[in-house]
């Protein structure tokens, strides 16, 4: 009887504590900002703006964010190599800014990753002296600058990446390799956007002599498209084509300005599927052969096919009216046996007029929130039909040997990073302003403030849409 005359009063504390609890959990839930669920991204775009083959790439969407505070290369946490070799689904930003020199290739191979280089301050970064391979599925890497360079003497691209899916580079700066510039071929949805790639080394430490190229492109449902190449003497693109193992290649080239090959514009596609739609061409001084030429078709065990509409060949209206007639055979045979009447599907991409693309690619292609002093300097010398520097291709001509010969490195101006006192990768002032709340470091991966997006992606985006406008395109929605 005493047992039970002691439990009675514990029992009635015990749901007089279990009420208040509710009624006080109500209250809070009351005032608390009601997120989002957590959206199906296989349909919701990497980011406003992204389009083509790899306009669903995720990357480290709702995972850990890794903040790079040091410019050394080396393992340590901090770095972008240490960010880079994590093995979770991470965004890095940046709390720095200014050169990452690499003492060895860095090489992306654990995916779910998104590298976001809008977030640095200051001029942003450029990595260099060793190239970046991206060899991992699911990446997202916005808004850098990849300068190889040859202090270091090796024989490499800028950037590069084949045999994965889903990747989107966007908005990255590319120069000064000495193999190509940016390759990127027998990848799976696959998007390269709104890039600068520019000023290949051309006579460099290449073992096959001038090499001076702008890039290998490929894959299946793959899209370049509203990218800048520049003073290299050939491969602008060069298309891989069905060779080497690859079993098929479906890819395609949209509103890109080519401008000032040396003796090549784009060619290859042996066997494979391609859409050329409205690219900008444009001879300059180096360009002393194949001036109206907008592809070179090559054959393997078949020439592809192609749907080709659209481009226009500054000083060639012929060619502008009908572009086939800018088309060459490298083995011979009819060009009636590569033209197709529809564009191949691949996922989409706004398709402009030439004249309109030209425009829009030369204020917002490559690393384009701050441009350094070179990609400041090559647009302008699109611009106007020019060319500043030359090397063993001729002075002036805009094919250079050696980086040295535009003057070596551009500095860049530095700044302090804003303050994120709770490491989420969104400052501690924009958190405020948008009713999150800076001290708590699980909120960045919450779908509070977008449906589809997390609300560092939507901190992320921002920077894009304030500075170049939605997507950065110059377009705001």
């Amino acid at each position: 009887m005493k047992k039970l005359f002691f439990l009675l009063p514990a029992t009635l504390l015990l749901l007089l504590f279990i009420s208040c609890s509710k009624e006080s959990e109500s209250e809070k839930d009351d005032d608390e900002i009601i997120g989002f669920p957590t959206p199906d991204r296989s349909s919701i775009p990497a980011f406003p703006g992204a389009e083509g083959g790899g306009m669903y790439t995720t990357g480290g969407a709702g995972g850990r964010v890794y903040t790079v505070t040091s410019l050394e290369d080396t393992f340590e946490a901090g770095t972008l190599r240490h960010a880079v070799m994590q093995n979770e689904p991470r965004t890095i930003v940046f709390a720095v800014s200014g050169e990452i020199k690499l003492t060895r290739n860095l090489r992306i191979t654990n995916g779910n990753l998104t590298i976001a280089g809008q977030t640095a301050p200051g001029d942003g970064i450029t990595i260099r002296d060793y190239t970046v391979m991206v060899d991992a599925d699911n990446v997202i890497i916005r808004f850098l600058r990849f300068r190889l360079g040859d202090e270091t003497a090796t024989e490499d691209d800028a950037i590069w990446g084949r045999r994965r899916k889903n990747v989107i580079i966007d908005h990255c700066s590319m120069s000064w390799s000495t193999d190509e510039c940016a390759s990127f071929y027998d990848n799976e949805n696959f998007t390269m956007q709104w890039c600068l790639i520019a000023e290949s080394l051309n006579e460099s430490v290449h073992d096959k002599g001038a090499h001076g190229y702008g890039g290998l492109w490929g894959g299946n449902n793959a899209s370049f498209h509203n990218n800048l190449l520049a003073h290299h003497k050939s491969r602008n693109p060069r298309f891989y084509g069905v060779r080497d193992g690859i079993l098929s290649e479906r890819a395609e080239m949209i509103n890109n300005v080519i401008y000032n090959w040396g003796d090549n514009s784009a060619y290859g596609g042996e066997d494979g599927e391609y859409n050329i739609i409205n690219n900008y061409y444009k001879a300059g001084p180096a360009t002393n052969s194949h001036r109206s030429r907008i592809f070179e078709a090559y054959r393997g065990t078949d020439y592809g096919r192609f749907y080709i509409s659209g481009n226009y060949v500054d000083g060639y209206p012929n060619v502008s009216e009908n572009n086939w007639f800018g088309v060459d055979l490298k083995h011979g045979g009819s060009l009636n046996n590569l033209k197709v009447e529809n564009p191949f599907e691949i996922y989409p991409v706004t398709i402009r007029t030439p004249e309109e693309a030209f425009e829009l690619v030369l204020q917002h292609a490559g690393m384009s929130l701050s441009r350094d002093a070179v990609d400041t300097r090559i647009v302008e010398e699109v611009r106007n039909g020019t060319a500043t520097y030359g090397g063993s291709w001729g002075s002036n001509t805009g094919i250079i040997d050696t980086q040295e010969d535009v003057g070596g490195w551009p500095q860049l101006a530095t700044a302090d990073a804003p303050i994120d006192t709770d490491g989420d990768g969104i400052p501690d002032e924009w958190e405020i302003a948008n009713g999150l709340d800076p001290n708590d470091p699980t909120d960045g991966r919450k779908y509070i403030l977008s449906p589809k997006y997390t609300n560092l992606e939507v901190y992320l985006n921002s920077i894009v849409f304030e500075k170049i406008g939605f997507g950065g395109t110059g377009i705001k929605q």
